[in-house]
């Protein structure tokens, strides 16, 4: 049987913030944005997404919500260094860890025979010893497969621990809402609501032909995932390829000018996702379109050597207008993001 652990920093980037400045811990503050309110919400303490503030969020908004709301410019280095304790904390444990940005991952400690054995003690351990060392509160999820152990350790936030046994597991996934599963964004759920499916119980009575007709290959892992069946490894050698964000929409978008109406919401949330990975040098952008015929077209274009930046909003808008004239047609879903030049280039480039 395998035990996978998975882990998660409480609000990270502002959580080592508020370690340099403990009168902080009790007032909002956001990391990222910038006081022009041009700018977005990387992530933000508990205080300040009492407001309604959130990660993805622009400036002006949540400074709108929260007009008292402290904004902190990131320090990456800082964060670097902090996220480098508790990785190493990871490894102590076991060397199957699977980093997914600076502030979660995923454990396998199915071979782990300390504590004997009992991976809900090493979540513990876990916990007590990164706030020992380093003052950062960790949510650990601890349950069979990787799917699982994600929705575990977000079930308690923050500072949770929640433990999904073999014997309970089955109980827990029938009663679960289905836009907890990976993958089910808004336009999903609200496609499955119509179907009747608001929980994995009704997924799993549904004909799996159903799902197939409706969602394609996604309904096979939806009925997989319904039944909590997860094969995915721990990944140690994990290189990120690329950061990207999408959106289905409930209503076909009509022409162009809705398609661009978006493009600022979607900017946002690729923003926030970038800000979590370290900076890492940036080979591509792209924009992705599929239209409401089904057919989808991605468009690319090569970003100068060394850029660790996010490209402009106009630039995107320009591949979108190029992309869309490929179809000319109703658009479904948009997507926006950037293709990661490989480590050993990167590392190369470094070198001059």
């Amino acid at each position: 049987m395998r035990k996978i652990l998975h882990a998660d920093c409480d609000c990270f980037y502002a959580a080592v913030e508020m370690l340099r400045h403990p009168e902080w811990r009790e007032v909002p503050i956001a990391i990222g944005g910038r006081t022009e309110q041009r700018g977005v919400i990387a992530t933000c303490n508990y205080p300040a997404r009492a407001f309604g503030v959130r990660s993805a969020m622009s400036t002006a908004r949540a400074l709108r919500l929260c007009p008292q709301l402290i904004l902190v410019p990131p320090d990456f280095e800082r964060y670097r260094a902090v996220s480098a304790e508790i990785q190493a904390l990871f490894h102590e444990l076991t060397p199957l860890v699977e980093p997914l940005s600076l502030d979660e991952a995923y454990l396998d400690v199915s071979a782990v025979t300390d504590f004997q054995g009992s991976a809900t003690w090493m979540a513990r351990w876990l916990k007590e010893e990164a706030l020992k060392r380093t003052g950062i509160t960790l949510s650990l999820g601890v349950a069979a497969n990787k799917f699982l152990a994600k929705i575990a350790s977000d079930w308690e936030k923050p500072d949770g621990l929640t433990v999904i046994t073999p014997e309970t597991s089955d109980a827990f996934i029938r009663q679960l809402p289905v836009g907890k599963l990976h993958g089910v964004g808004p336009a999903t759920l609200a496609r499955l609501t119509r179907l009747g499916i608001t929980t994995c119980e009704d997924m799993r009575t549904t004909p799996l032909t159903t799902l197939a007709e409706h969602f394609g290959k996604f309904g096979t892992r939806l009925h997989e995932l319904a039944h909590g069946i997860d094969e995915r490894p721990v990944r140690v050698e994990r290189e990120r390829k690329s950061i990207s964000v999408e959106h289905t929409f409930d209503h076909d978008l009509p022409d162009l000018p809705a398609c661009l109406e978006r493009l600022p919401a979607l900017l946002e949330r690729l923003t926030s996702r970038h800000a979590r990975h370290d900076q890492p040098v940036l080979a591509k952008q792209f924009v992705k379109i599929r239209f409401s015929n089904f057919e989808s077209t991605t468009l690319e274009s090569l970003l100068p050597a060394s850029t660790t930046t996010l490209p402009s909003a106009n630039s995107f808008a320009l591949l979108m207008e190029q992309a869309w004239q490929r179809g000319h047609r109703p658009v479904r879903l948009l997507g926006v993001g950037v293709r990661l030049k490989a480590r050993e280039d990167a590392q190369q480039l470094g070198l001059f």
